[in-house]
This record gives C-alpha cells, sequence and structure tokens, in this order.
C-alpha cells in the first residue's frame, strides 16, 4: 500500500484542525436534528450548498432523529432503496423525495 504524502508540521496541524471543526459542525448537525430544530428536508437544502453537511451517511442522519435508532434507520433506508454507505450529496432527487416522506411522518 502506498504511503500517504509527507506532511510538515504545519500542515499536519491544519489538517487536523480542518478535521476537528468538520466533525464539530456535523456534530452540531446531528444533535440539532434530534433536539427537532433541523429537519431532513432543511438538512438536505442546506446540504445542497455545503460540502461538509453533504458528506454526512444518510444512515448517521437517520440515526440522529428522535425516536429513531438502528434498527429503524437501516429498516427505513431499505424501504426507500438507499444503501447504507450512501452519503446525503450522493442521494437521487426520488431517493430525497422518499426520504422527505419517510421522515415527516
Amino acid at each position: 500500500m502506498p504511503q500517504p504524502p509527507a506532511l510538515s508540521d504545519a500542515q499536519r496541524q491544519a489538517a487536523l484542525a480542518k478535521a476537528a471543526e468538520v466533525r464539530q459542525r456535523r456534530a452540531e448537525v446531528k444533535a440539532r436534528l434530534k433536539m427537532g430544530t433541523l429537519t431532513v428536508a432543511e438538512l438536505l437544502e442546506l446540504a445542497d450548498t455545503d460540502e461538509v453537511l453533504g458528506k454526512i451517511k444518510v444512515l448517521a442522519v437517520l440515526e440522529s432523529l428522535p425516536g429513531v435508532g438502528k434498527v429503524k434507520a437501516r429498516k427505513l433506508m431499505d424501504a426507500v432503496g438507499i444503501a447504507e454507505s450512501r452519503r446525503i450529496q450522493g442521494l437521487g432527487v426520488n431517493q430525497r423525495e422518499a426520504l422527505e416522506q419517510v421522515t415527516a411522518r
């Protein structure tokens, strides 16, 4: 397996800081979903223009919803026809609409 490129200490620190910021942002979005201050439809709209939000896995989004656990999230994804590894930005138009309908209940 090839080795990752050698980074200077400054580059490594910048990459670590950026990764931490991205993780924090995603955690905030999942917390807002759990509290109910953000809907899946609103998240899908935000993800169209925000790359950080677009890279959240759909499974993680569903598991963040109140009353939806790991098993129910997987069942919802099967019902809609979304693979477990799919990210928000990779959803098709029909998948997005189906996801909005399933989560609006």
